[in-house]
């Protein structure tokens, strides 16, 4: 019994040393902290606190009841998803998609930053770092109004020059086999360049003696690359892997309903676009909020899984 209380005495103190150490930390790095709280608010405010929301989903959610009123109907809008004959086209083009990030787009930030790492001409690197980044600050409403422009059967650039070229139109915009293709390379003009920016300040921490003893060693631009660039950033580039996949059902609303239509539906309708249909659209408040539900849910067991595999390879994984 005594050994007992002194063990939970121990713990009580070993509870308080741990909060005084907690407490000097804050107070020491304080304007630190001061810099994060703007983060953590918006965090709070705008990712945390609408997930009181989810409860609609349990229910047969009306708004002139409010979620304390309105009846509860369990997983039957979770069942409905499930047996919706749309749901497996939708689950499959929104993988279809994630998979064509994950291979074509994701490696193309890693390799426009250890080309440009390669580059010594300080001027002409901060000139193309400056061409690459600026798409990213252009909506994705300019960007596919620039693809409508050059894309076009109506005077647009590319078909006119493939008809002096002798060869017929082809409608990229209305044709199924043409949006996929056409989505990855927008995406690819809008975000590789902005992508470079942690994978290039990940670069600039390498320390400079091993580059320095490689080129004593008779190493080469690739072999540098290769045997110290790259097994620096492993670790970056994980982290940035495993929160990838967690967005494996989240696409983007704006980018995918733009260049949505009739003609293309079967292989671009995903998950933003069919919340946004049967939620705001259809007034299904309810249903789209299951359907969100699912989103993220989908999303947090992939990154578990994603993370508990990094540790298992000898990563550090997000957490």
């Amino acid at each position: 019994m005594q050994s007992q209380t002194e063990t939970n005495a121990g713990q009580v103190l070993s509870k308080n040393k741990k909060w005084e150490l907690l407490k000097k930390r804050m107070k020491k790095n304080k304007l630190i902290y001061l810099m994060i709280l703007p983060g953590l608010l918006y965090f709070f405010v705008y990712k945390y606190i609408p997930m009181y929301g989810l409860i609609i989903s349990f229910q047969d959610y009306k708004p002139y009841l409010g979620i304390t009123g309105s009846e509860w109907v369990g997983f039957e809008h979770f069942k409905r998803l499930f047996a919706d004959p749309d749901f497996w086209m939708i689950f499959k083009n929104t993988l279809v998609l994630f998979g064509l990030q994950l291979v074509i787009f994701f490696p193309v930030p890693i390799i426009l930053s250890l080309m440009l790492n390669e580059v010594r001409s300080m001027p002409l690197k901060r000139s193309v770092q400056t061409l690459i980044y600026i798409p990213h600050f252009m909506s994705w409403v300019i960007i596919v109004s620039i693809t409508y422009v050059l894309l076009t059967m109506d005077g647009g650039i590319v078909n006119g020059l493939l008809q002096q070229a002798g060869f017929q139109e082809v409608n990229f915009l209305l044709n199924p086999d043409w949006f996929r293709p056409m989505y990855i390379l927008q995406v690819i003009w809008r975000e590789a360049g902005w992508g470079t920016i942690i994978f290039l300040a990940a670069i600039a921490a390498v320390d400079a003696q091993l580059y320095e003893a490689a080129k004593i060693d008779g190493a080469g631009r690739f072999r540098q690359m290769w045997h110290i660039t790259l097994p620096a950033i492993k670790g970056v580039i994980v982290i940035l892997l495993i929160l990838k996949i967690g967005d494996v059902l989240e696409l983007g609303f704006e980018h995918v309903y733009l260049l949505l239509n009739s003609s293309n539906r079967e292989v671009a309708e995903i998950f933003d676009t069919y919340v946004y249909t049967a939620g705001l659209k259809q007034g299904q408040f309810s249903y789209s909020t299951a359907v969100g539900f699912f989103k993220g849910l989908v999303g947090l067991v992939l990154v578990v899984i994603a993370n508990w595999l990094a540790k298992k390879a000898g990563e550090e994984g997000v957490y």
